[in-house]
């Protein structure tokens, strides 16, 4: 993982700003301003790491576009990813209240732009704004209860099951077509859904010859959404 080498700039208006989250619309123009005057925009570049595992929990990160890894790792272990953010969320909120340190590390799956935001004036906002509140609150709970279910799913399925899993993920969640590239390699899928690369690699090409989809190397064309679905329901 390459270690990040972003650049940084004043950040634009924060009341004009088009890529605000939906906690940010809930904050009134006094809080807006705070907000500016507290928060820097960086840009990361893809395979550059933006927080690491362990380091002091100094900042929220809002991820205004790009695609995100959020992962473990744990010594000469192989790393797990936990989930792919996409924009419009905040990287560090499972680590806001519950230590000083972070307990994941983020890096850019494309290019990015985020936000930093000082914590203290993030955590100000949450005290004293409820509608703010109860958007990041939904945010936690939404993602918590979507990996809860992703982990409880891997351990009951077969790798044609995970895979395709993780096809229909990108397919309809991130990209929205049955047409897209992976922002993923081998090692990093079979990362997310706990297996080999060989076998990631060999259940893919099962799914070439089968005509279920076809595969340019990381290009995805989805051609039996269906038969797809059917083997995700069977696992």
């Amino acid at each position: 993982m390459r270690k990040s080498a972003f650049s940084t700039q004043l950040l634009r208006n924060c009341t004009l700003c088009s890529e605000k989250s939906c906690a940010a619309m809930a904050l009134g123009e006094d809080e807006l301003q705070l907000l500016e005057e507290n928060c820097s925009e960086g840009i990361f570049r893809k395979g550059e790491e933006i927080l690491s595992e362990g380091s002091l929990t100094s900042h929220i990160i809002y991820l205004q576009t790009g695609l995100v890894k959020e992962y473990i790792k744990s010594g000469d272990q192989p790393e797990c990813i936990v989930q792919i953010i996409q924009n419009h969320a905040y990287l560090g909120l499972p680590s806001l209240f519950g230590d000083r340190v972070n307990h994941y590390s983020y890096a850019a799956l494309t290019d990015v732009a985020v936000c930093f935001i000082d914590v203290a004036i993030f955590k100000q906002f949450i005290l004293d704004n409820g509608k703010f509140a109860f958007e990041i609150l939904s945010t936690v709970s939404r993602d918590s209860l979507t990996n809860y279910h992703r982990f409880i799913s891997q351990g009951q399925k077969k790798i044609y099951g995970k895979l395709a899993d993780t096809l229909l993920y990108f397919s309809k969640a991130i990209f929205r077509s049955n047409r897209f590239r992976l922002p993923l390699n081998r090692n990093e899928i079979s990362y997310l859904i706990g297996t080999s690369r060989e076998s990631v690699s060999k259940q893919l090409n099962s799914f070439v010859r089968d005509g279920i989809i076809s595969l340019r190397r990381r290009e995805i064309i989805i051609n039996e959404p269906e038969k797809l679905e059917q083997i995700s329901r069977l696992g």
